[in-house]
């Protein structure tokens, strides 16, 4: 049976140079980062030269960049600080956000008394940057905007000079859950100044369980965790050298391949769109998914024009990898709270699949796959 995997916004594979980095790194970088001899130097040094060019990428200053687990706990780290520490009293946030940010925002407000408000969602599954301002307007409290960059289900990507902008206009602070941007669109923090934003090394063909937070400078930063000194006092826990190096060769190939690759990703998903069209004219793609402008090169949502409960389940015995939401929310029986937000009416009779492709998809698979949801609808 092939094996074809099509749940790349979920992880990636990881890349065979970034393996052989890390193998390298588990064989001669034993030591802790922490330690004063030799072999705590040699780890110490490639974890802040791995620094040094993360940030280099980015065009943002080594100081700036924290090395985490992932995009959960640097989004944790980040929202946590704009209350905790920067006085934040209000956040603005959406309900198509990642559960890294909702429910972290849902804790901070249970928790502090925080007040948050959701700028609207369109039906296109873009935020309304009129509503956006509009709340900017609405209050003097100290305020943090937190919108994702990268939609993880649907792909809609946000203006997010615009953003920035009027966070700026408004002076709010601007956090975005970058995690499925990074290693796949530029991002300059010099043209573009976020305050905060993340990253997770498994989303483009690094290993999982790293991942970094952005501080813009000047801001100080309070530990979630205790117990240490690492991270500058940022975060207490031994830093994953093999992690981070890994996570290094990982940004530097997608950095250096990244137009090649948009333009490939893009070319497939305009041919898979077509291809699905010609099953059945009535299959839906959900948000701005279709829009190759408008939407990243990585995802294609899609409603098919069939109830069938069992449909990835049938998918996969096909070996094909696909699905359903977000797959940090495998095994639970709720729905897409993305889709649930902007497809209010007329879905009964439709289920929804997230498709979605790396430098490694390529079209025999596409084909293949085309041929088997041939079968089922």
């Amino acid at each position: 049976m092939k094996k074809i995997y099509l749940d790349n916004a979920a992880t990636t594979p990881i890349a065979q140079e970034v393996i052989d980095v890390m193998h390298e790194s588990m064989l001669e970088n034993f030591g802790n980062p922490s330690s004063t001899h030799q072999f705590g130097r040699q780890a110490k040094n490639l974890v802040e030269t791995a620094r040094k060019n993360i940030a280099n990428l980015l065009n943002a200053s080594a100081s700036e960049i924290i090395f985490t687990a992932g995009g959960t706990e640097a989004d944790n780290l980040i929202l946590h600080n704009a209350v905790n520490n920067l006085d934040v009293k209000r956040i603005i946030t959406s309900k198509i956000e990642h559960h890294a940010v909702l429910h972290t925002v849902a804790f901070l407000q249970n928790t502090y008394n925080v007040e948050v408000d959701f700028v609207p969602v369109l039906p296109s599954g873009d935020i309304s940057l009129e509503h956006l301002e509009d709340l900017l307007t609405q209050t003097d409290k100290k305020t943090l905007v937190s919108l994702m960059y990268i939609n993880n289900e649907i792909g809609n990507i946000l203006p997010l000079e615009q953003v920035s902008d009027l966070c700026n206009k408004y002076n709010a602070l601007f956090h975005s859950d970058t995690v499925q941007a990074v290693g796949h669109y530029t991002i300059n923090l010099q043209k573009t100044p976020i305050d905060f934003m993340v990253a997770s090394a498994h989303k483009f063909h690094g290993p999982k369980g790293v991942g970094f937070a952005y501080f813009k400078k000047g801001f100080g930063i309070q530990p979630m965790f205790h117990g240490g000194d690492q991270e500058k006092g940022a975060r207490s826990s031994t830093e994953n050298v093999h992690g981070i190096l890994g996570m290094e060769k990982a940004f530097l190939i997608a950095s250096e391949t990244l137009e090649s690759d948009m333009i490939a990703m893009n070319t497939l998903k305009v041919f898979f769109m077509k291809e699905l069209l010609k099953i059945n004219s009535n299959i839906r793609f959900n948000g701005q998914s279709s829009n190759i402008d408008l939407s990243s090169c990585t995802i294609l949502n899609v409603s098919l024009p069939i109830k069938n409960e069992l449909l990835l389940f049938n998918l996969d015995l096909y070996g094909i990898a696909v699905s359903g939401g977000s797959a940090c929310q495998s095994g639970s029986s709720k729905g897409s709270h993305v889709l649930s937000e902007i497809i209010r009416n007329d879905i009964d009779g439709y289920t929804s699949i997230r498709f979605s492709f790396s430098r490694y998809t390529n079209k025999e698979e596409l084909n293949y796959t085309i041929q088997q949801l041939k079968k089922i609808l």
